[in-house]
């Protein structure tokens, strides 16, 4: 059962952290023994022969940075502290996928186009897992930028668009177009620009991390697709303010604009209270479903979501549930959510085919 996962800040760690996805797992955390790597990020989740195992067709994969008032000192070699330094490592963090499909054509491809995302999932469905040959399975990169402090001005978007970005998310923390992530605040007249230009070259729309009233105002607006990449209902954590988690009316405008949500399997944003160093087991695999379901119970169906899992994006197997050694356990949500009633067409799209459905929309009219 193929599967996207609609968040993964591939770049940051390579960059940040020496990480080279095209290893295994378990050889990234025999090379990082014994470093600081793992106390500052935890054990990597992901490694090619990983995604290859789990089908893992297609990954949204980010460019991030983070703002200089967050900065937490080795963890963050990437702080910006304005929308030039933004720019210029995002930018690199281009240079740094670019590289990768150089390198390793054979494992990734970068998704542009409509034909770019058939090619793959084609290579998908017609080998074997075994197959890693060239013309063989290879996982696609859809490039989405994190929080929209690199774009300096809303002009220079045809310049991200040509260089392969095709999914924004205007916060991470608050930004001059909207607030975010512990930052409340809506739409300034320069967001509404943003998505006004955003528009016109048919980008996809991340709502993740933006604030609740942002958000909203977004979804009223924005005429393309609207998705929340990495976001979980926070009606199921309790006693839990932050405006990181979607409220239920976000996603009810969510499904009414027939977007997505892809749900995170960190424990933190599965069981209120959880905290990193925490142990894993105060987590499980069912919390996940849960939060699969409750999306579904609002839409009335099974086609508004699918997974966005944030894997190596400042945590990794240490704070996750226990029964995830690395991506390709979440195969293991298959039989669960068929056993919670879901029939194979509903758990195949809530898995993948949802989100594929999506960028075959997205990249068509973009094309």
């Amino acid at each position: 059962m193929l599967i996207v996962d609609a968040h993964q800040d591939l770049a940051w760690n390579i960059q940040n952290f020496g990480r080279n996805y095209t290893y295994s797992a378990a050889y990234t955390r025999q090379q990082e023994s014994g470093t600081n790597i793992p106390l500052l990020n935890d054990d990597t989740l992901l490694g090619w022969p990983e995604y290859n195992r789990g089908e893992i067709a297609v990954i949204f994969a980010t460019l991030f940075a983070t703002p200089m008032r967050f900065c937490t000192g080795p963890r963050d070699k990437l702080c910006y502290l304005d929308e030039n330094q933004a720019r210029i490592f995002y930018q690199s963090q281009i240079e740094t996928y670019t590289n990768l499909f150089e390198k390793n054509p054979d494992k990734f491809q970068c998704i542009r186009t409509r034909s770019d995302l058939e090619q793959i999932i084609k290579t998908w469905q017609s080998t074997s897992q075994n197959d890693k040959t060239p013309n063989g399975r290879t996982v696609g990169l859809l490039i989405l930028m994190e929080g929209a402090d690199a774009v300096r001005d809303p002009s220079e978007l045809e310049s991200w668009w040509l260089r392969g970005v095709r999914m924004i998310g205007p916060a991470w923390a608050s930004t001059r177009y909207c607030g975010g992530t512990r930052e409340p605040g809506k739409l300034t007249k320069a967001g509404f620009t943003l998505l006004e230009f955003m528009a016109e070259l048919h980008f996809g729309l991340d709502i993740s991390h933006m604030d609740e009233v942002a958000a909203l105002q977004a979804l009223e607006v924005y005429p393309g697709l609207v998705v929340a990449s990495h976001s979980n209902a926070g009606a199921l954590l309790k006693d839990n303010a932050s405006n990181r988690h979607l409220s239920d009316r976000t996603i009810q405008e969510i499904i009414m604009r027939d977007g997505m949500v892809g749900i995170v399997p960190f424990n933190a944003f599965l069981t209120s209270g959880w905290r990193r160093g925490d142990r894993r087991e105060e987590a499980n695999i069912f919390l996940v479903i849960d939060q699969i379901d409750y999306i579904c119970q609002i839409a009335g169906d099974a086609l508004h979501v699918g997974l966005g899992t944030d894997f190596d994006g400042g945590f990794g197997l240490q704070s996750v549930p226990p029964e995830f050694e690395t991506i390709a356990d979440l195969q293991k949500l298959v039989p669960l959510l068929e056993a919670r009633g879901y029939t194979t067409n509903e758990t195949t799209n809530v898995m993948g085919g949802n989100w594929i459905k999506r960028l075959e929309r997205l990249l068509a009219e973009s094309s």
